[in-house]
């Protein structure tokens, strides 16, 4: 296993943060590196001068996605959860004559009165009342 494809298992698992040292400078190499996820390539001879920034830089770099990462993972998770309570809203508008801001307080009340999540009421909206609409025996 070299040093290249290691960087690339340890980027791929999140790990930690990579820090390539080699003798070797070749263009390829470095973007082989970086393709890899190296947060930094450093070129024998060094010096713990020359290492201890790259070191630095690389871990602030990795905290810099993780960050973003979460980000990204947050605003997936509301924007998903918006998706749901919006299909509530609007199957409330269809079976109950709700407006929009009617069934928002609707699920906000239910929330409260039952000690659920807003979008745990949101979903059961759409299982029960969507049931309800595709078979109006129930």
């Amino acid at each position: 296993l070299d040093g290249i494809s290691a960087a690339e298992i340890l980027t791929k698992r999140k790990i930690a943060p990579v820090v390539l040292l080699t003798a070797f400078s070749q263009r390829e190499l470095v973007e082989r590196a970086a393709e890899a996820g190296a947060l930094a390539y450093v070129v024998k001879p060094f010096t713990p001068s020359d290492l201890i920034p790259a070191i630095d830089i690389a871990l602030s770099r990795y905290q810099q996605m993780q960050a973003l990462e979460d980000e990204v993972a947050d605003l997936a998770d509301r924007l998903e959860t918006r998706k749901i309570l919006d299909r509530a809203k609007g199957i409330l508008n269809d079976t109950m004559g709700l407006t929009e801001p009617e069934a928002f307080r609707w699920i906000q009340k239910a929330s409260m009165d039952r000690r659920l999540t807003m979008l745990e009421v949101a979903q059961t909206v759409i299982d029960q009342l969507a049931k309800k609409a595709d078979n109006p025996e129930i």
